[in-house]
């Protein structure tokens, strides 16, 4: 994310305009995801501190080679003025007044829920994932599809960075991600890796976020740093709720975080 969000800004910044900025920094965060994807996938390193590592590499990318690029605004993407639609009581400004990143990720959801429940591909990359053995012996190259899903996930992934930076902000400032990335890990958790599930999520995380400077607005007397704590106590309860109802199964697949070559096929 934080990836997107400064290649984004660096590449507007520098003249190349608001869809150059919105494909180099989704081509940035892909590239780096990649790296991840190599390294897990074809060389079978832990995935977790491989995941670690590449955090901390993106972290030192943006630092370097954003810093000529902290706090200086740009011209990013505006909300549309949908005139007497976005009267209508309740729903107007909600349905018609947004930007048009958030109509285009709406697409994404459904697009991307049609892509794994509804053709071969998202079959065979459901079965690489829940028994990669089998796939294999289907036919279908587990490697490749699974760093096909690494590089998808990357490009989204750097999409909510440029949200961050061309969207909200319309500035780059280090570490403006502030751990929503982690966020996003207990997203697919509670929506148990059901697309059309995590948009209930996704308003529930979003919600829990614009709810203190909204209260600010009206001039509410509130914990500000307690507020701004209540996305990731969200994120821990989430994570608790299902040993606490004492339903701790997951719909995980089952293969996930397993490692699989070939070879390894009994």
């Amino acid at each position: 994310m934080a990836v997107g969000a400064m290649f984004s800004v660096m590449i507007i910044y520098e003249g190349g305009g608001i869809f150059l900025g919105i494909i180099g920094g989704m081509a940035a965060a892909t590239a780096l995801s990649l790296l991840f994807g190599l390294a897990v996938v074809v060389f079978r390193t832990d995935q977790v501190l491989t995941g670690l590592v590449i955090v901390a590499l993106g972290g030192g990318i943006t630092g370097i080679l954003g810093r000529a690029y902290m706090h200086k605004p740009i011209t990013g993407i505006e909300k549309f003025e949908a005139g007497s639609l976005g009267e209508i009581p309740y729903i107007g400004k909600l349905l018609f007044e947004q930007d048009i990143l958030v109509y285009v990720t709406a697409i994404v959801v459904i697009g991307g829920w049609y892509l794994l429940m509804r053709t071969n591909w998202g079959l065979r990359l459901r079965s690489v994932g829940e028994d990669p053995a089998t796939a294999d012996i289907s036919g279908v190259d587990v490697q490749a599809t699974r760093l096909a899903a690494v590089a998808i996930c990357g490009a989204l992934c750097g999409l909510a960075g440029v949200y961050l930076a061309v969207v909200s902000s319309q500035v780059w400032v280090e570490h403006m991600v502030a751990g929503r990335g982690w966020i996003a890990v207990a997203l697919v958790i509670f929506a148990r890796w059901n697309p059309l599930r995590a948009i209930v999520g996704a308003l529930v995380f979003g919600g829990a976020e614009s709810l203190t400077p909204r209260l600010l607005a009206i001039g509410a007397d509130v914990p500000v740093y307690l507020m701004n704590m209540l996305p990731y106590a969200i994120t821990l309860l989430v994570l608790l709720w299902p040993y606490v109802r004492g339903k701790a199964e997951s719909a995980a697949p089952t293969s996930l975080g397993q490692e699989f070559l070939r070879q390894d096929r009994h």
